[in-house]
């Protein structure tokens, strides 16, 4: 059986600019499978950012096609990409996007508000993501009153609530000291573990890639390499990931 969650095919994205024609993303191709937590490495410039743009629905390729749960993206338009956001999505920013004014409760509610959910079935469904991740203590306090941990948490639910297909982590780790960044990662982790969620994360941080299954390296707008975790621990996927990094830079 096919559970391909993601398929990218032959996708090209050029950015015009005063006659001057930028080449973002070159010829690629990969697909993730139902329960994968894949890693997309590369530094600045390497396309990764414009590839997750594409895959989020927030850019659209020049040429190729994105497939999500067999849907090709690119014919989508209008009210019914947002709704297909809303519902196939789940998104993980690096600076959290928690609303202040809003309890833990709310926060997660948000995300099935928006997609006309009634608000039974709401209050079932963040309960129930409350339970999972161990936050049912903190659904009514808001985000000033909680802890980092805490929050990262609230974040995760909230992207998870809406049982997405395929959840997009934006350099997660980039704006939390080192200590936060690993009780987020092993977040992730237990989230991919636990429910088989399929995760997409985009990063620059070695540490971050490593907690992941598998790393495709971006460089110029091309895969430059893919490397599978397998059944080594973390730490030795890290050395094998900082190998990588060093081959791309010659």
């Amino acid at each position: 059986m096919n559970d391909t969650i993601l398929d990218v095919k032959n996708i090209q994205k050029y950015y015009t600019n005063k006659g001057n024609t930028t080449k973002a993303i070159d010829n690629i191709s990969f697909n993730v499978q139902k329960g994968e937590f894949l890693g997309i490495m590369g530094s600045s410039g390497s396309g990764k950012s414009t590839l997750l743009n594409c895959i989020s629905t927030i850019d659209k390729v020049t040429s190729g096609n994105i497939y999500i749960d067999k849907q090709d993206i690119s014919k989508i338009k209008g009210n019914q990409l947002s709704d297909f956001r809303g519902k196939k999505l789940g998104f993980i920013f690096q600076d959290f996007n928690l609303l202040d004014t809003l309890t833990a409760y709310e926060n997660i509610a948000l995300a099935l508000s928006i997609n006309n959910i009634k608000p039974a079935k709401i209050d079932v469904l963040v309960k129930q993501i409350a339970k999972d991740l161990n936050i049912q203590e903190i659904l009514k306090k808001f985000p000033y009153h909680m802890s980092g941990g805490q929050q990262q948490r609230v974040v995760a639910a909230r992207a998870m609530v809406t049982n997405p297909s395929l959840i997009l982590a934006d350099e997660p780790t980039g704006a939390l000291d080192s200590v936060s960044a690993i009780m987020l990662l092993e977040m992730l982790t237990e989230i991919n573990n636990k429910f088989n969620s399929t995760i997409l994360m985009v990063t620059h941080d070695a540490m971050s890639a490593s907690y992941s299954n598998r790393v495709l390296f971006l460089k110029d707008g091309q895969i430059f390499k893919e490397i599978y975790r397998g059944t080594v621990n973390q730490k030795t996927f890290f050395n094998k990931v900082l190998e990588v990094i060093s081959e791309m830079r010659g």
